[in-house]
């Protein structure tokens, strides 16, 4: 009985493999386009096609099957209308509508998708969700395989080395570290962040029962200066991603607005996540889903920033504290997050509730009782009151502990089996 489900994996894995060969090449198709708007307002325009030589992910999972994030994107064939990969994703543009200054002033983000580049004419879909939950397309664009205008130059082209590497990028994680602050001297300080990085990163679960399904890899592209801007202490620094603490006026949240230069280094690699490691002593970091990763390299919570911050940008992890002045109207109380980790109670069933123990009452007192127990605990997508997370304490909560909870956990390691099967 065995060796027959053996043979039907097999045989499904080969005709999936088929399907990849038959749409696309094993390398990669980069759109650009500009995201222009203010808090109710948006407009979307194209920028430029790029060709990228790896392409790292699945080729197997090509449908996006979690639905998570704030934007969606379709590619189909422009001929039968075919699905032939989707993937959900957030962006830097999203939380800045949430904010106060959005309400007065109009910004432009550039912003990118990626899919497997295309034998044959595609048309991509982009899609936004609404308040409602819903999703509504936003922007579209033919792409022909064929057209003379997708860019094969390499902007930032550096080498790469391995860290950790365990096998095909289609059947693995794949993490590209890029280095932010280190200069040419500081190349031998990266390499070293780099064995610590994954030192860390392997400490905790499950990604330590999951080592064998991950690759690592780094590229070594020096900055002029080291380091990272701190507006607010007028340090200002030529860095080759140009991260800067003070994102939307919060001191720790470490970002960058250059998705440009982001993709074009990443691109020296095969990549299903990016991380960006800054060279700084001061606590900060950040991580949106499906963009990219930051955290810095010398602080003496590096580790724990680190892997909360891969839950964002990896498993689309929300926050679970309940405070934060940066954001406004963050979620709409009256439907369930997207995040797997964050309920309003709205339709508990299709979140965690089998998690929970007929015993845990819901909501779920915040008190020593059920203090180690699954249940639904007020405040958390930094609001108090309206929205609940799993247990008392987790990594997406507060350093307090040094693991997941159960929730978190399993939403991980559904997001690894995706990746590397």
């Amino acid at each position: 009985m065995k060796k027959i489900i053996l043979l039907a994996l097999l045989l499904s894995s080969i005709a999936t493999y088929a399907q990849f060969n038959k749409w696309f090449e094993n390398k990669t198709l980069r759109l650009d386009y500009y995201h222009n708007g203010n808090h109710k307002n948006e407009i979307y325009s194209f920028d430029e096609l790029l060709e990228e030589p790896y392409w790292g992910g699945s080729k197997t999972n090509l449908i996006d099957t979690f639905g998570y994030g704030n934007y969606f994107y379709k590619v189909s064939d422009a001929v039968s209308h075919q699905l032939l990969y989707s993937h959900g994703y957030s962006t830097l543009f999203y939380e800045w509508q949430t904010t106060q200054e959005a309400d007065t002033v109009w910004r432009t983000f550039s912003e990118t998708v990626i899919f497997p580049f295309p034998k044959k004419p595609v048309e991509v879909e982009i899609f936004k969700r609404n308040r409602k939950g819903k999703w509504k397309l936003m922007f579209s664009y033919r792409v022909d395989p064929k057209n003379y205008f997708i860019k094969k130059d390499r902007r930032l082209e550096y080498p790469y080395f391995n860290v950790h590497v365990t096998g095909d990028p289609a059947n693995r994680v794949d993490v590209v570290i890029l280095p932010e602050g280190y200069t040419k001297d500081q190349m031998g300080l990266f390499i070293a962040d780099c064995e610590k990085f994954k030192n860390d990163f392997f400490k905790f679960e499950p990604y330590s029962s999951n080592k064998n399904k991950f690759n690592i890899r780094a590229v070594l592209a020096p900055s002029t200066n080291s380091g990272t801007d701190i507006p607010k202490d007028n340090i200002w620094n030529s860095t080759i991603l140009n991260t800067g603490y003070y994102t939307f006026n919060s001191e720790r949240y470490l970002m960058t607005m250059d998705d440009k230069s982001v993709r074009d280094l990443a691109a020296n690699a095969p990549y299903d996540q990016i991380y960006i490691l800054v060279n700084s002593t001061k606590y900060g970091g950040g991580a949106i889903y499906n963009y990219y990763n930051v955290s810095v390299n010398s602080n003496a919570k590096s580790a724990q920033i680190l892997i909360h911050e891969f839950g964002h940008g990896f498993a689309a992890l929300g926050d679970e504290y309940g405070y934060d002045n940066t954001y406004g109207d963050m979620y709409n109380f009256k439907i369930e997050p997207w995040e797997p980790n964050l309920t309003t109670l709205r339709h508990f069933d299709k979140k965690w509730k089998n998690m929970v123990n007929d015993t845990v009452p819901i909501p779920t007192p915040d008190i020593k009782k059920y203090a180690h127990v699954v249940g639904a605990f007020e405040g958390a997508g930094y609001v108090a009151k309206g929205i609940y997370r799993p247990v008392h304490d987790c990594m997406m909560r507060s350093f307090n502990t040094k693991e997941f909870c159960p929730v978190c956990r399993d939403a991980i390691q559904k997001m690894i089996d995706f990746y590397s099967k």
